[in-house]
């Protein structure tokens, strides 16, 4: 009815050192599921105190457009920031 998957991952971090950023994330949920990344929004993904595994929620949209429509615009936001103006070239 939604033409979306919710995803439960898991993400181990230990080579990394820190917690990797959502990009990473939706990168590595995309690759796992064999999908688009684009159509991947992480909704939700933390690392508890002292450990070195990062858990969370993912919705896995059939396409972009009905992500738009169902998740929040925060959500969206989120996922996919909005492109940083180009520097007009200086003369």
């Amino acid at each position: 009815m939604l033409k979306r998957r919710e995803i439960s991952f898991s993400v181990e971090h230990e080579q990394m050192g820190s917690t990797p950023s959502r990009k990473e994330v939706r990168a590595a949920v995309a690759v796992a599921v064999k999908t688009d990344e684009n159509v991947v929004f992480v909704k939700r993904f933390v690392t508890k105190t002292g450990m070195q595994t990062a858990t969370g929620f993912a919705n896995v949209y059939e396409s972009i457009e009905q992500a738009k429509l169902i998740e929040p615009e925060y959500i969206v936001n989120r996922n996919i920031p909005p492109e940083k103006p180009k520097e007009e070239a200086q003369g």
